[in-house]
């Protein structure tokens, strides 16, 4: 069984794009700095659902025993069983590290 633990590491807002928004800008409202999620696969409870959209490539990738660390992505993360990635929010981004923390058996 192959166990992920998401963690929230920042909630930034782009304050030079506010011109763009009908309504004053704050961090997005989802998730808190620290706050952690832990899966086998089905999104957490609670998770933003266009946040799990834009991490579960990486989340499968995990799941699946596949890493970071090599071909494109040689150099890149400097731990095979950790990545960091972002929800799509133009505006509101929120950065997440992704870290497989229970690999599967091999009996």
């Amino acid at each position: 069984m192959v166990t992920l633990q998401i963690t929230v590491l920042k909630r930034l807002v782009l304050k030079d794009l506010e011109r763009y928004c009908g309504v004053p800008l704050e961090a997005c409202p989802c998730f808190s700095e620290g706050q952690v999620f832990v899966t086998e696969y089905e999104k957490p409870e609670g998770f933003c659902d266009w946040a799990w959209k834009d991490l579960h490539a990486y989340v499968a990738v995990f799941l699946t025993g596949g890493q970071f660390t090599d071909g494109i992505f040689e150099g890149w993360m400097k731990d095979k069983d950790t990545m960091v990635a972002c929800c799509t929010d133009g505006i509101r981004p929120v950065v997440f590290e992704i870290k497989r923390i229970k690999r599967r058996s091999t009996r």
